[in-house]
């Protein structure tokens, strides 16, 4: 199979497989792993040079709607008539059947069916864990941060929040991706305050910014220093790569509760 991925989750996904070597073409942001960096890069993720895809004669294209302004590109390879596949996960389950759903298309399905159950198992594992806890601190995650966008309970992040024994302070709002004004957040007033800011270089998350905002210095997290930098690559593609999101996490707020999980 000649596959073209573009978004950097289905890129992800192509390697818990072990089919990145079938891979032709990969998007701008498909930074992971090393070893496809040489391939043609078709543009970013929210702007698809589709002509380009065309030109390279996939047997399968791997698409996606887990950002949005993506709709775009599949509305290009329908018009070409390139076969696809467009996965749009909120969920962690989500995760686990797109693994499912590519080995099927790739007759790979064994090998995804133990993909999906060792990702499954991890998740098990860190609940256990978790509802053991007693103390869970609360999370503001920042996804954006002007305007402020975070997000809401429907959406991986609020999961891997529960699961690492905190949660999040939005998770009541049933949206995968909210704005939220900076009075919302002063009212939370969270124990942790994770800076994911999507596309944004980790060299360029500067943790200044957010105490220079106006009252934030009077938060429980800016007073106790709990502001963390979070790799976008961990917390922010719908891949199993989260599960490496997760063990930072975890260890950051409860480091001696989840030794031995891996």
């Amino acid at each position: 199979m000649k596959i073209i991925s573009i978004c950097p989750s289905n890129t992800e996904l192509c390697t818990y497989l072990g089919i990145e070597d079938q891979l032709i073409a990969i998007d701008d942001f498909s930074d992971w792993p090393d070893t496809i960096q040489q391939l043609p890069k078709v543009g970013p993720d929210l702007s698809i040079d589709i002509d380009h895809v065309e030109s390279l004669k996939p047997d399968l294209v791997l698409a996606s709607l887990s950002v949005p302004g993506m709709e775009k590109n599949i509305e290009g390879l329908k018009e070409r008539n390139l076969p696809h596949i467009t996965f749009n996960p909120q969920s962690l389950e989500d995760i686990a059947k797109d693994l499912l759903t590519l080995g099927e298309a790739l007759d790979l399905k064994e090998k995804a069916e133990e993909q999906a159950a060792k990702f499954r198992d991890i998740i098990l594992q860190y609940k256990s864990v978790a509802e053991k806890i007693e103390i869970k601190p609360s999370l503001y995650w920042e996804w954006w941060p002007n305007p402020l966008f975070s997000p809401g309970g429907v959406n991986w992040l609020s999961e891997i929040s529960l699961l690492a024994g905190g949660y999040n302070v939005f998770e009541e709002v049933d949206m995968a991706s909210i704005q939220v004004t900076s009075e919302e957040v002063l009212k939370k007033d969270p124990d942790h305050i994770c800076l994911a800011w999507v596309g944004v270089p980790l060299r360029k998350v500067n943790p200044d910014l957010v105490r220079k905002r106006k009252g934030w210095t009077d938060l429980k997290a800016v007073r106790d220093n709990n502001i963390h930098i979070m790799e976008e690559p961990l917390f922010c593609r719908p891949s199993p790569r989260l599960l490496d999101g997760l063990a930072k996490l975890a260890k950051t707020l409860h480091p001696e509760a989840y030794n031995g999980i891996g």
